[in-house]
Formats: structure tokens, C-alpha cells, sequence
């Protein structure tokens, strides 16, 4: 067992303190925004044949063509967690996240050659959708 002077023992206990204290302080610190600057689309879609596992999955497969539209820095393609709790809307089949660099982006997107061809070709398969646009405070 090699020898530790008290001078090393005390060095090392330093160290660990110090790795310590700057551990708890980071956990304890207040959290900063990790998205900044940004505009959120999201899309809720309800389809026409709800228990259909064929038409949401056509709609998966347009919300993956979809994706392909240059202006969107980031998207999500999801379905209800399965939570329940008073406060939350389960009753959608498909939800679509999106993340623009700004609103000018959001609203090329609108007009995009890709989206609008979504829109044309996948609008059969849900009779309703809602949108809630988010930006920063």
C-alpha cells in the first residue's frame, strides 16, 4: 500500500470538496431556458376513423415527408402519453412539434411546396386539428 503524505491526503481532500461544491451549487442553480429565440408550431390532429392504426399511420408517413421542409430546425411526431389527469387532452390521435428560427420561417412554411402538398394529399384522413403557435416572452 504506497504512502500518503498529509500534505498529498489534504491536497486530495481539497480537490474533492471543491468537485463537490461545485456539484451541489449546479444542481441547486436555477435552470436557464434551453430554447431561445424560437417560434413553436404545434399541431394536434384528430382523425376521421379514430381507431384506424392504417390511417394514422398514412399520416405518420406525410408527417415524415413533412419533415423534409428546409425552414424547420427541429420536429416531433407523437401520440397521447397515456397520462390521465383532469388537466390534460388525450383525445387526439397525432401530434406534430416543430421548432422555426422565427415567425417569418413559420409562415414560408405555410406556403411551402412540401406542406402544401401535405395538406392536399393527407387532409382526408382527420376531420379536425388545432394549432397552438408559442414564441419566447
Amino acid at each position: 500500500m504506497p504512502t500518503t503524505t498529509r500534505r498529498q491526503f489534504l491536497d486530495k481532500g481539497a480537490k474533492a470538496a471543491i468537485a463537490g461544491t461545485a456539484i451541489f451549487a449546479s444542481a441547486n442553480s436555477p435552470k436557464k431556458k434551453q430554447m431561445e429565440n424560437i417560434f413553436i408550431h404545434h399541431v394536434y390532429f384528430w382523425l376521421n376513423n379514430p381507431g384506424s392504426i392504417a390511417d394514422r399511420d398514412k399520416l405518420v408517413e406525410g408527417l415524415t415527408k413533412l419533415s423534409k421542409v428546409k425552414l424547420l430546425q427541429q420536429f416531433h411526431i407523437g401520440k397521447p402519453a397515456g397520462t390521465n389527469r383532469d388537466v390534460i387532452e388525450n383525445t387526439y390521435a397525432i401530434s406534430w412539434f416543430t421548432i422555426f428560427a422565427n415567425a417569418a420561417n413559420q409562415a414560408s412554411y405555410q406556403t411551402d411546396p412540401i406542406h402544401l402538398k401535405f395538406v392536399e394529399e393527407y387532409k382526408y384522413l382527420w376531420k379536425k386539428v388545432i394549432v397552438y403557435d408559442s414564441i419566447d416572452l
